[in-house]
This record gives structure tokens, C-alpha cells and sequence, in this order.
């Protein structure tokens, strides 16, 4: 990022640096390295919503289960999240009966509708004051094609029993021509929700060890956890609940998912705001909630911006778009946070609950929840709960991993794949001519060094950070993300820290550094 950008950035009175309100309105306890061999029934890997939820109701099953978090736990999608508890997830439901079936399209809608409802029970048992409130859900438009799309939306809602209208005008002040509201939706503070299933999991015996990376899984009847340092937790069940699986077991889950970037500002706005839960029906998305800041203002939550990972225009103008939205919209009084997350996407847009593979049956996976993980996570805890437990559950078949529907499948398999292939050999290609030296403060860039790229970026104090830009995933060139000060990879979604520390997977190794000669 230039010096010019910077002051374009302090003019505009966007925060320089992301971060999330849902993290800067608590505090969490933190937890140890896990520094020796251990042993446990379960291991969960990941501590976002679905690992904190299912190590909860497993320690409450009674089983002994150790949560393993490799940076800190709720830092990851679940700290970055709109949010929104709810069971419209876009426009899916007429999707889904094409695709799957009424039968299963309606199991669908009961899976997130009970996720829905175990949340509202557990705040209400155990009295968690996180700002939950029961607001109806839109899909608007102000386009004749996607009013269609809402008309046949609004007739899947009718064959699957859910509650719900087609409607005219909206809380919001921008012209409509048709949303489809989904009534009795929810939304809430994640944050302050997870900390108490945390103290729940640790009174209940449960054990969480933060920075604490897994390497790999041995399987077997009892697998083996393998940590980066070489320690290992031994176990009768494993858990991946870590976006990526944090063992793929030759299934290659990188082919079947891809990743997706989407961007969120918090304001104070002008006009008052009159409730409910937002997201727009064409592109770009534009999604608005509200929410309550530490002080007790009231913000507004805007995101939208959409685009595979490692792939666009330059990541601030996102961020640039939706505060022109908001100031249009709204009227910004004061632009307080800004951040992104990364969610993934199956082959069929439903995600991957349960067996990782038929071979290991006690090996677990919950991944590709499409931008909808408050209610997606919570059913995944659910449905592995009882998997483990060996208690029937109607949703096992719709989320196995195992399926494959050759449509539409096959052709986003083909188109993905065939994306991954262009930006391979596109980055091999690529001429770069920029010196490391011509980097301003606060600037990355690919640049060319001894003759190869490579990737560089110059700290505010001016120290020079030099990585190998070759993805340590499968060889792809990764690209730099001036918004998050990051690299990140166009092909699989892997993304590192400028000094080249893995963010997200599927990569698992560091970027290598350079040493300039």
C-alpha cells in the first residue's frame, strides 16, 4: 500500500487496519501450547462455532475430549461473521429441490431450522447475554430477473412448509421491486454466545490447547493427532472442524471446495435504522444487520463483495465499495471497523458433514459452509454429536461427504478446476519487474529478486519482508492482498502472513524466505 493510499485511506476516515468488532467488544480467557503427548476419546480440531459447539455436547455426552485451536480460538470465520442465525441462505431452496429432491431440500431447512432453535434454547437456559434478537430475514432486489428467481423461491418455500412472503417495500431506505422475507430468523453476538459454551466445556472437564497445529492424522482404531512439534494426542475419535481439513486422507477435498473472500464494515449511521436482516438477491451482495457497539451505540454490520480468493481487484476497493453503499444508504456518522472473511464452497453449495471417507470411520470432517456458518456450524455440531454417539440422525445422508451429484457437480468441478489451471500457469508466466528498494513504508508487492519473483513487503518502521511466492500447497503463485496485508493464493484460497506463516489451509507449510543477495 503507497503512502498516497494511506491518505486516501485517513481522508475517508476508513480504519487503517482490519479488525473485528465482535473481537474488539470481549474478552476471552487464552489457553496453553500443548506441550506433551496426550491422550483423549475425542480430538476436535478447530475452534471456531462448529468445534467449540460439538466439544461441548460431547464433553456433555460424557466423553473426554481435548480442543485443539491452532491460532486462538474464535479468531478465524466465526470472529469475522454477519452473524445471522438463519435458515435463508440466499437463494437455495429451489436449488436444492432440483438438485436433491423436495425430501432432502426440506431436511435442509429443518437441519438449520433446529440449529436455529438449539441456539435460542441454549441462551435462554444458561441466561448468555449476547445480544440475541429474533429479527426476520430478506432477499431483496430491485431487478425483474431476480424478482422471478424470488417468485420460485417463494413457491420452494411453499412445497417445504416454510414460513415466509413476498413483499413489496422494505425497512431499508433504497428502491425495491420485490424481497422475500423468512420470518422469525435471528441474529447475535457470536463471541459472547461461544465464551460460555467454552466455561460450559471446561467445567464439564473438556481441555482446550490454543497454538497448537496439527500436522496430520495417523488412522487406525486409534488414531493419532500429530502436532507440528511432533507431540501427539491419541484417540478413539478425530474432528475436523477446521475450515480445511486438517487431514485429507488422499480424499482431495482442495478439488471439491473453493474459497471465498467477503468484506464487512461497521458504522454509526445518520438515519435510524428500523430492524431486520438484509442481503441483496444480484452482485454485488450487500448484506446489513445492526448490532451494539461497546458503549452502546448503535452500528450498523454491511458486507458483501464476494470474490475467490486471490483473485480481483485491489482488496481495499472492496472495502471502498461498501462504505459508498453506506454513505448512500445511511450516512456514515463514524466508519469504526472494518474486516474480511474467508468462508468455503462445496461442488453442490450444501456442505460436508461426517465421514471423512468410508475408510475412517472415526475420522470426521464439517466444511464448506457458503458464508452461513452460525446455523450451518451448529447443525454440524449436532449431526456429529450424534454420529459419534451413535445416535441416529436424519440429516446424515443429505451433508455426507461421500455424495456426488453428477449436476451440477461435474460442471463445477470442471469450471473450478479449469480456474485453478489458468492461474497455475498464468503466475509462471508472469513478468515482474518491480524492485524490492521501490517499495514504499507499509507497501508489498511481487517483485523481482536475483532474477525471480518473489514476494516483498516493507513493515512502517521500513524493514524489508522477503517470501518465495510459490503456494507451498501446489506450486501456485500467490498474490498480494493489500487490505489484509497478506498473500494469498488464487487457486486453493491457502493465504499467509507477509513474513509467510500460514493464515488459511490447505497449505500447512510457511512460505519460504529470501535472503537478498
Amino acid at each position: 500500500m503507497t503512502n498516497e493510499h494511506n491518505e486516501h485511506l485517513n481522508t475517508n476516515d476508513m480504519p487503517q487496519f482490519p479488525e473485528s468488532y465482535w473481537w474488539d467488544s470481549i474478552t476471552l480467557p487464552s489457553f496453553p501450547k500443548l506441550t506433551e503427548h496426550r491422550e483423549a476419546e475425542v480430538v476436535v480440531v478447530g475452534g471456531g462455532i462448529t468445534g467449540v459447539t460439538t466439544a461441548y455436547l460431547l464433553a456433555k455426552a460424557g466423553l473426554k475430549v481435548v480442543l485443539v485451536e491452532a491460532g486462538r480460538l474464535l479468531h478465524g470465520t466465526t470472529g469475522h461473521t454477519t452473524a445471522k442465525i438463519t435458515a435463508q441462505h440466499d437463494l437455495i431452496y429451489d436449488e436444492l429441490i432440483h438438485t436433491f429432491g423436495q425430501e432432502k431440500a426440506q431436511l435442509y431447512y429443518k437441519a438449520n431450522a433446529d440449529a436455529l432453535h438449539f441456539i435460542k434454547r441454549m441462551i435462554e437456559d444458561h441466561k448468555i447475554e449476547c445480544d440475541f434478537h429474533e429479527q426476520d430475514a430478506y432477499i431483496y432486489t430491485n431487478s425483474d430477473t431476480y424478482t422471478t428467481k424470488l417468485e420460485k423461491e417463494l413457491a420452494a418455500y411453499e412445497k417445504l412448509g416454510i414460513h415466509g412472503d413476498l413483499v413489496e417495500q422494505i425497512a431499508l431506505p433504497i428502491p425495491i421491486k420485490s424481497a422475500l422475507v423468512m420470518h422469525k430468523q435471528a441474529q447475535f453476538h457470536p463471541l459472547k454466545y461461544l465464551k460460555k459454551l467454552v466455561e460450559l466445556f471446561v467445567q464439564l472437564g473438556g481441555t482446550i490447547y490454543e497454538n497448537t497445529t496439527v500436522e496430520t492424522v495417523e488412522k487406525g482404531e486409534q488414531p493419532e493427532v500429530v502436532l507440528r512439534d511432533g507431540h501427539k494426542i491419541t484417540c478413539k475419535h478425530v474432528v475436523s472442524c477446521s475450515h480445511f481439513p486438517c487431514y485429507d486422507g488422499m480424499r482431495f477435498y482442495f478439488t471439491r471446495l473453493y474459497a471465498n473472500r467477503s468484506y464487512v464494515i461497521g458504522v454509526k449511521s445518520e438515519k435510524r435504522y428500523l430492524g431486520g436482516m438484509y442481503i441483496s438477491a444480484e452482485d454485488p451482495k450487500r448484506s446489513v444487520r445492526s448490532a451494539t457497539s461497546a458503549n452502546g451505540d448503535n452500528l450498523l454490520l454491511i458486507g458483501g463483495e464476494s470474490h475467490k480468493t486471490g483473485q480481483g481487484i485491489c482488496m481495499i476497493k472492496h472495502y471502498e465499495a461498501l462504505q459508498a453503499f453506506a454513505q448512500q444508504t445511511f450516512g456514515i456518522e463514524e466508519f469504526a471497523y472494518r474486516w474480511s472473511a474467508q468462508d468455503l464452497v462445496t461442488l453442490d453449495n450444501v456442505p460436508y458433514i461426517g465421514h471423512l471417507s468410508s475408510s475412517t470411520p472415526n475420522i470426521y470432517v464439517a466444511t464448506g459452509y457458503r458464508k452461513w456458518g452460525m446455523s450451518t456450524g451448529t447443525a454440524a455440531a449436532l449431526l456429529l454429536r450424534d454420529m459419534i454417539t451413535r445416535k441416529e440422525n436424519a440429516y446424515e445422508e443429505l451433508y455426507t461427504p461421500a455424495r456426488f451429484h453428477l449436476v451440477p457437480d461435474v460442471k463445477t468441478f470442471v469450471v473450478q478446476n479449469a480456474d485453478v489451471a489458468k492461474h497455475l500457469i498464468g503466475g509462471k508466466l508472469e513478468m515482474v519487474s518491480k524492485k524490492p528498494e521501490s517499495l514504499s513504508n507499509d507497501e508489498g508487492a511481487a517483485v523481482s529478486v536475483n532474477g525471480k519473483r518473489a514476494g516483498a513487503y516493507r513493515d512502517k518502521k521500513g524493514n524489508l519482508h522477503l517470501v518465495d511466492t510459490t503456494c507451498t500447497h501446489l506450486g501456485c503463485e500467490v498474490e498480494w492482498n493489500e487490505g489484509e496485508r497478506s498473500w494469498d493464493c488464487p487457486c486453493h484460497g491457502s493465504r499467509f502472513s507477509y513474513d509467510g506463516d500460514v493464515l488459511e489451509g490447505p497449505a500447512t507449510e510457511p512460505l519460504k524466505k529470501i535472503e537478498q543477495s
